[in-house]
């Protein structure tokens, strides 16, 4: 690799989204070594004066310390842009709003419509800018003559499914300099060019919840309402808090015995018109809790659409393997995919990302 001429011309004016990790330091390297004009800017999205002590853990002065160490080596502009409203308009209400009507949002996949493509893409443009770039571990190719995403080459990294929502627009004038390595060459660039933040660890979870869980979170913005746990035979075990501290699956932290043998229970619904929270015995025939037939809403298309009766690929949620469906499109622009074996605990309000081959089609929510 060598370092791009100063007499060459420029590629275009790149604005990186720099997070203060190593997949993002390395993506403004790469840009820089393959001559395009590049900036960064670290996205102010959350600040711990709201929920008092709840949102202390999240390292954002860290992180902006690390990415402005990483553009002083590369010798690049750094700002900061606050985007603190946006976050909360955009993404913290959709999260909180999502547990307060019973479904499973997805802060991450939010995120990255709404703001990385959404409003930092809006900011890179009005201020001249030619491109926005990430540090995804995706690749970005062309699909019938228009832009499209491939999972990354790194199948243990690959974060093609939190791009499921992003709009076809949204990408065209995206890159993603990381996505043709895998995790190891990236560090190994790191070190290389003795890039400050090279053996910083993988960050994990939402920022601005840190250690905190997300029941603890939710407690300073949804009142407990407590209710029956019952069986699906009416038999009541016990009580619970407030519906929107569980999820369809859980199986942890449920506060009912298991039964003689030893027995595990699992949650299968929640009724809201009687706040009950509805349990059965973890095994495959517990109801409601295996499905092969889902219905999809919201759908959002990066690629061409399927067309009806297509047999594509689904990635159920993020770590799970993509598998075959037929898609099946209704009149009111939502859809029924159909798994040909039962997939288990999936939820109102999570997202299917929807493949051809390694091409990202769009996605949808489970109604």
């Amino acid at each position: 690799m060598t370092k791009a001429n100063s007499q060459t011309k420029s590629k275009g004016r790149v604005l990186v989204a720099l997070s203060g990790g190593v997949d993002s330091a390395v993506a403004a390297l790469l840009l820089k070594e393959q001559g395009y004009d590049v900036s960064a800017a670290y996205m102010r999205t959350w600040m711990n004066e709201e929920g008092g002590a709840v949102l202390e853990d999240c390292p954002w002065e860290e992180d902006i310390r690390n990415a402005k160490a990483v553009c002083l080596k590369l010798g690049i502009p750094f700002e900061v842009v606050n985007l603190i409203d946006d976050y909360r308009e955009k993404v913290v209400h959709y999260l909180v709003e999502g547990y307060r009507r019973g479904i499973t949002p997805n802060p991450d996949i939010m995120c990255n419509r709404e703001m990385k493509f959404g409003v930092f893409r809006d900011f890179a443009k009005s201020n001249g800018f030619d491109f926005i770039a990430t540090g995804h571990y995706v690749r970005k190719g062309e699909r019938n003559g228009r832009a499209c995403i491939r999972e990354g080459l790194d199948g243990n990294k690959d974060q093609s499914y939190f791009l499921a929502m992003v709009r076809q627009e949204q990408i065209a004038d995206a890159l993603f300099p990381i996505g043709e390595m895998e995790k190891p060459k990236v560090r190994e660039l790191a070190h290389k060019f003795e890039l400050p933040n090279a053996s910083r660890k993988d960050s994990q979870g939402i920022c601005f919840l840190g250690k905190v869980k997300i029941g603890e979170f939710l407690e300073n913005y949804i009142e407990d309402s407590p209710g029956p746990i019952m069986r699906s035979d009416g038999k009541v075990l016990g009580e619970h808090r407030g519906l929107h501290r569980y999820t369809i699956g859980q199986r942890k932290g449920l506060g009912v015995p298991s039964n003689t043998d030893f027995k595990n229970y699992v949650v299968v619904a929640k009724n809201y018109e009687n706040q009950s929270l509805i349990v059965a015995f973890d095994e495959p025939n517990a109801p409601g809790l295996y499905e092969c037939n889902f219905e999809v809403h919201s759908l959002s298309w990066i690629s061409d659409a399927p067309i009806d009766g297509e047999r594509i690929l689904a990635r159920p949620r993020y770590r799970d393997p993509s598998l075959d469906v037929i898609f099946e499109l209704n009149e009111n622009e939502t859809a029924r995919i159909r798994f040909s074996e039962p997939q288990r605990a999936l939820t109102s309000g999570q997202v299917v990302a929807f493949y051809l081959g390694d091409v990202l089609l769009g996605g949808g929510y489970y109604l």
